[in-house]
């Protein structure tokens, strides 16, 4: 099917495809780049794009030979040069939603170590207030905290909310497989039934279910309980089993 024709020009629907995929690529490429040491190197080589293209319709023919055998060694010289963008660039695509719907199990993982990370704290008396976004974004949210971007592990959890550290009174958000931030604030439940029975961690823990889909893990510091707050309700739980078990059902429900 023709979109657009001019003489022996044909632009047809499988062109505009091939240039959206292709412009969409190019797009989450410079975005994955984006405040990183290779976005300046980005801007050096469109520099020597236009220079060569000028060298090219000029004729100049040093700076043609120049450049034609930069381009020989050119691939080479990007790949070590962008060797960490590259392999972080890769990672962050294994955190897309696409490709987490074929891979369940890196998300049961993530909630083995966040099981795991509230036991030990509950054990060590250690408050906790861990907050899973879902399909309500929680960017504001992270605003107010300091940004981690880490892998989930029960090792840095529980090193975030060690007592007496710059980021242990917030809460921790994670979005997807990642620690986004720590040390943020959330809104308080209103509802009177939390306001005289339960502490300040497990007030927020239902306040931020109130005002998202998010799902919520409090532990308290004063009697080493763990609870889970999902729209509202927060529901105490009795060890690390049921702890995982009530995670991946209040995660994967619509």
């Amino acid at each position: 099917m023709e979109l657009l024709s001019y003489r022996f020009l044909y632009f047809t629907i499988v062109d505009l495809i091939d240039v959206v995929v292709v412009s969409f690529i190019i797009y989450k490429f410079l975005s994955l780049l984006k405040g990183t040491r290779a976005a300046q190197m980005i801007a050096g080589l469109t520099l020597l794009f236009i220079v060569s293209f000028f060298a090219y319709w000029f004729q100049l023919q040093g700076l043609m030979w120049l450049f034609t055998n930069f381009a020989t060694v050119g691939f080479i010289i990007l790949v070590v040069l962008f060797q960490p963008e590259i392999r972080g660039a890769l990672a962050r695509i294994s955190y897309s939603r696409l490709v987490k719907y074929f891979y369940r199990s890196a998300e049961t993982a993530s909630i083995d170590e966040i099981a795991k990370a509230a036991i030990q704290m509950a054990e060590l008396r250690q408050g906790a207030l861990i907050v899973m976004e879902r399909s309500v974004g929680l960017r504001d949210f992270v605003a107010s905290g300091s940004k981690i971007n880490a892998g989930i592990s029960a090792q840095i959890l529980t090193t975030i909310f060690t007592p007496y550290t710059p980021l242990h009174d917030g809460a921790v958000i994670i979005r997807g497989d990642m620690i986004v931030a720590a040390g943020c604030m959330l809104p308080l439940s209103k509802n009177p039934l939390y306001m005289h029975s339960h502490g300040m961690r497990h007030k927020a823990a239902a306040g931020i279910t109130e005002e998202t889909d998010a799902v919520c893990v409090a532990v308290s510091e004063e009697d080493g309980s763990i609870s889970i707050a999902k729209a509202g309700r927060l529901e105490r739980i009795e060890d690390q089993t049921q702890l995982k078990d009530i995670l991946i059902r209040r995660l994967q429900e619509k």
